[in-house]
């Protein structure tokens, strides 16, 4: 795709995306009196103020590990963290709670430098605000702590929640005001005033130009990343189709009583590649 297409595809994008884009997502939980709010309304609890560490939370504390970028990252005036990230699409099977505590565990570890004692851990809520019902069950918010399984009135104590909002949820109380929110999330036009200013945050962020060169700029790398990931999936599926034909055509000629230095010769491979190849793909050759 040229330059030119991908530019017009990206402002296309740009001139589609909703609340639920998270670069969109992000900018308006800038806005600190909305987040707050936000966090309120899916917790339930008083929160006085909120700081924001970086813009744009990244964790990379290996270079063989997998970083991550969060959408919203906060603190309160209690130091408790609180992770918010807006989904769309449910992924593999499985997918979204593994992430969750995938991020929980980074943003552990990013906390305790060393010499640091685990008690120093804070509280972190991960958030996810999700287009689609999870769980199947109609909840508007389902909330996981860890509980003993044996007695399940016994808590561990880990100050760790996982949550996902589910905004095509009906059951579960909420005000007036949040289940606008999530019909808002949801496409609807917003009713109550807070979600109005919400709406009015979003069309903000889209007339700044500078929002504008950052989302086309991010919006073109990530294309530009996809398109090589999927060029690179299709070179190792070749590689793995060719592993596959070799092994077949080996075992064939191995069950017709040839020797695997014969194999091998024919293959005009090394009888150590045959051997670690068919150990790496679990085929057993005779």
């Amino acid at each position: 795709m040229s330059k030119r297409k991908l530019t017009e595809k990206a402002l296309k994008a740009w001139h589609e995306a909703t609340i639920q884009d998270n670069f969109i997502f992000q900018r308006v939980m800038q806005n600190v009196k909305l987040c707050i709010w936000l966090l309120e309304r899916i917790l339930k609890i008083k929160i006085r103020e909120i700081r924001y560490p970086e813009t744009e939370k990244s964790i990379d504390l290996r270079q063989d590990s997998k970083s991550v970028r969060l959408d919203v990252y906060v603190e309160d005036e209690a130091r408790t963290v609180y992770n918010i990230e807006m989904q769309t699409t449910k992924g593999r099977q499985g997918e979204l709670a593994k992430r969750a505590r995938y991020y929980q565990g980074l943003i552990d570890m990013d906390q305790l430098t060393p010499g640091i004692h685990y008690t120093a851990l804070r509280p972190t809520f991960i958030i996810f605000i999700c287009t689609f019902d999870l769980f199947g069950l109609g909840e508007r918010i389902y909330t996981f702590r860890n509980h003993c399984i044996e007695r399940p009135e016994v808590e561990l104590g880990d100050e760790t929640r996982k949550i996902f909002v589910n905004a095509k949820g009906s059951k579960g109380a909420v005000d007036e005001d949040f289940e606008d929110f999530l019909n808002f999330v949801e496409g609807q036009e917003p009713h109550r005033e807070i979600v109005k200013e919400i709406a009015r945050e979003v069309e903000n962020v889209k007339n700044r130009k500078e929002m504008r060169r950052a989302f086309v700029t991010r919006y073109m790398e990530n294309l530009e990343y996809r398109r090589e990931g999927i060029e690179e999936g299709r070179k190792e599926g070749l590689r793995e189709g060719r592993t596959q034909t070799l092994l077949a055509m080996i075992k064939n000629m191995l069950r017709s009583g040839m020797s695997l230095t014969a194999a091998a010769k024919i293959a005009n491979v090394s009888e150590k590649e045959i051997l670690d190849l068919a150990a790496a793909q679990g085929v057993q050759l005779i």
